[in-house]
């Protein structure tokens, strides 16, 4: 039975086109939005922008599910392997994509979504995001960002437990995935380890499916393990 509408936002992208394709052949939403800067030019850094996609998506019906799967890790700058590294313009690079843009979405996004009925809000984070799980150090940007997308989610989480008692809030850590992001550190990666962007989609909606209410705020890892706070 088909119900509402589902959008995901980065949709040109290995693990977001994936997702797309597996909502399309579900059959569970009457429509099912793919969005991304490459075809839309929906820039999720710029609050226009993302107010423009709000307003075309308030014409269909309730969003259901809205999967933000954008994130940025080198792409002109190499994670820093000591704090010497650090620069301004990487940090706030890092913070503007995996941080700002999902917050932004979420701002705009999640008054289109219901609020008698279950809702998930889910981003992609990454287990290195994790504050308790950090025993290497390194990636300040990206980890720091993700940390942060972490911390909206789950604030997000308790505001939304209140307004919409059955909704989902979720990141998930989609493992390493064989897209452009991680191509340059996939060395070291058991081959069974190393997913198809079909593969760690239908495992991250497959987690998505089985998170409650109760678990609102979490990260999730793709064999549905909770990656620690």
């Amino acid at each position: 039975m088909t119900s509402g509408a589902a959008v995901v936002i980065g949709a040109s992208g290995g693990v977001g086109g994936a997702v797309r394709s597996w909502l399309e052949a579900s059959g569970r939403f009457e429509v099912v939005h793919g969005v991304s800067r490459r075809g839309d030019g929906i820039d999720i850094t710029d609050e226009a922008s993302v107010a423009g996609l709000a307003a075309r998506l308030a014409d269909g019906p309730p969003l259901e599910l809205v999967f933000v799967a954008t994130g940025v890790l080198h792409d002109g700058f190499e994670p820093e392997r000591s704090f010497k590294a650090m620069q301004a313009a990487h940090l706030l690079r890092d913070f503007q994509v995996n941080a700002l843009g999902p917050a932004l979405l979420a701002r705009h996004l999640i008054p289109l979504m219901p609020r008698d009925r279950r809702a998930v809000f889910a981003a992609l984070s990454a287990r290195v995001g994790s504050i308790g799980d950090n025993r290497l150090g390194g990636w300040h940007s990206y980890r720091a960002s993700k940390a942060a997308l972490n911390m909206i989610l789950k604030t997000l989480a308790v505001e939304l437990a209140r307004t919409h008692p059955q909704a989902v809030v979720a990141g998930l850590h989609p493992g390493t995935v064989d897209t452009g992001l991680s191509k340059p550190f996939q060395r070291g990666v058991q081959p069974e380890k190393l997913f198809t962007a079909d593969q760690s989609a239908a495992y991250l909606l497959q987690v998505l499916d089985g998170l409650t209410p109760a678990e609102s705020g979490g990260v999730f890892a793709w064999d549905g393990a909770r990656v620690p706070e």
